[in-house]
């Protein structure tokens, strides 16, 4: 597993930060994961949590049964193992977003500032394959790699105040469906009418850290028709096992 040249630091009094590489991609990934999933194994007595980011690992234990110079030995030690089964199984889900210029609403801006054809935006953002990295910012906000660095927009200077349910931004070199209506940064291109935190499921997001995605663009119509499917609870996102 010690595929990379991690750092520990102390993360105020409770917890570890260990870092990756700064760099965004499904290796480190993988190995985060899977180097996760090792710890809370081999180190369920001590561990109280773990938060995952793209490059990093914060990991809070319990003071009264282990100080921090007995995590770092213990970390240090399992990331130096090799283990017989690496495997990372994972979902690939194919996401219906609507790329409608009543949605997309910052997608002529990016097309002239990047001397860009809309409908190449839109086909360069439908083809990427992304990774799911983590969850966070909102309940069910996939924070995704894996997007064409040709489509990389900066952030809005000036956030907006209310970004409705469901819309698709790209801010920086990242691409995201904000979960509910919030105020944000990133440039909207699109709409997806899924729901991607439901209290009503057994699992509140459908998706995990290691899955993978893939948007497919649909017209108003089909848009139209999956969301009345979404609001009566029929419609079943397409997706396909790997790696099992």
């Amino acid at each position: 597993m010690n595929k990379y040249k991690l750092r520990f630091k102390p993360y105020g009094s409770i917890a570890i930060l260990i870092e990756w590489p700064k760099e965004i991609n499904r290796d480190i990934l993988k190995n985060r994961i899977l180097f996760k999933r090792m710890i809370k194994m081999e180190m369920a007595d001590y561990i109280l949590d773990t938060v995952p980011a793209y490059n990093s690992l914060t990991v809070f234990f319990d003071t009264s049964k282990i100080k921090y110079s007995g995590v770092v030995k213990k970390v240090k030690e399992i990331y130096e193992k090799k283990y017989k089964d690496l495997n990372l199984p994972y979902k690939l889900w194919k996401i219906p977003i609507c790329y409608d210029e009543s949605f997309g609403i910052d997608l002529n801006e990016m097309a002239k500032s990047k001397n860009l054809s809309k409908e190449e935006i839109i086909q360069l953002h439908s083809s990427a394959i992304y990774d799911v990295h983590f969850i966070g910012f909102l309940p069910g906000f996939l924070y995704l790699g894996g997007l064409p660095e040709e489509i990389h927009f900066r952030r809005k200077a000036t956030p907006r105040q209310k970004i409705v349910k469901g819309a698709v931004g790209i801010a920086g070199g990242q691409t995201g469906i904000y979960p509910r209506e919030s105020p944000g940064g990133w440039n909207i291109i699109g709409n997806s009418p899924i729901d991607f935190f439901d209290v009503n499921q057994d699992r509140l997001c459908f998706a995990s850290a290691g899955d993978r995605l893939q948007f497919v663009a649909v017209d108003k119509s089909a848009y139209e028709k999956i969301l009345s499917k979404v609001k009566a609870g029929t419609y079943i996102i397409e997706s396909k096992d790997y790696g099992q």
